[in-house]
């Protein structure tokens, strides 16, 4: 268990620096997202060619695969969309409704009972992105955004904890990204007509941002989150990824000096979602706990 927390933590750590990137590559957010997904299905691809990981899995689960690639794809591009139309601060702080829609859809889709405590922590956190947003009107469009990325990542560790029974975290994030980046493909020509971009190819600054995004960013830290997931709930990997804002807030202070435009309001709200963070932790390591002393 203290393993896969670990495993956890690093990529919440390395899910908080993609915000940083965003704001550091000027692409917009659709192309930003379809150019992170082209590396890294190319760099995952070659690294499990060579280790001899690489499998075939029948065309009916790379129909559900896709479908939860697609998740992960939309869920990009409305982070980044948060980031750029609003700043880091705000998309990661907006982020932290993923504990809220999870113990809303986790009972529904894996037909458990409703963990009333686990709303309570949900809607803990969520109170404090109301207090951002009714102080910070003018980040409108970037806390929606925001609000829609929460509800993405919300699905994809709920619907991957099925899928991980039977593949493995590095044949499940081939599919699933590349399954992503086949609908985003489809879909980007539209996303551009309502969202137009100033250039399309990526700069080199852009491109070495990039490799650093596809293979730090999402290899390492897709890698380390789904084998965590292994070992532990949904509801709290995705509580655990609000500390994302966090992490994210910090560097986004020390790159971006973000801190000079943000008012006193902005603290309150991320002192309550950092309240319902540690909240759950205690009831996570009680839980365990109690079982070790019951053996």
């Amino acid at each position: 268990m203290k393993k896969a927390f670990l495993q956890l933590h690093i990529a919440v750590f390395l899910a908080g620096f993609t915000a940083i990137l965003g704001k550091l590559i000027g692409l917009n957010e659709g192309l930003l997202v379809w150019y992170r997904l082209l590396l890294t299905v190319l760099v995952l691809g070659v690294i499990m060619f060579f280790s001899g990981q690489l499998k075939k899995i029948a065309w009916k689960d790379i129909l559900k695969i896709t479908g939860v690639g697609a998740i992960i794809a939309a869920h990009w591009v409305t982070f980044y969309g948060s980031v750029k139309y609003a700043n880091v601060s705000v998309a990661l702080v907006c982020f932290s409704a993923t504990g809220f829609f999870t113990a809303l859809l986790e009972p529904w889709i894996m037909r458990k009972k409703m963990v009333w405590v686990e709303l309570l922590l949900g809607v803990l956190a969520i109170s404090g992105i109301y207090v951002i947003f009714d102080f910070h009107p003018q980040y409108k469009t970037g806390i929606i955004f925001g609000l829609l990325s929460a509800l993405g990542s919300a699905l994809f560790p709920i619907l991957n904890k099925q899928l991980l029974l039977r593949f493995t975290p590095r044949v499940l994030t081939l599919y699933e990204l590349g399954g992503g980046f086949l609908v985003l493909s489809l879909l980007l020509p539209f996303y551009l007509q309502q969202f137009p971009a100033v250039y399309f190819i990526p700069t080199w600054a852009d491109f070495g941002w990039l490799l650093i995004l596809a293979v730090l960013c999402t290899v390492l830290s897709f890698d380390l989150q789904l084998k965590a997931l292994q070992k532990i709930s949904a509801f709290t990997a995705n509580l655990t990824y609000n500390l994302e804002p966090v992490y994210g807030i910090i560097l986004a202070f020390i790159f971006f000096q973000e801190n000079k435009m943000l008012h006193n309001q902005f603290y309150i709200g991320l002192g309550l979602i950092i309240l319902a963070i540690v909240l759950q932790m205690v009831r996570v390591f009680r839980q365990v706990n109690h079982r070790v002393q019951g053996v």
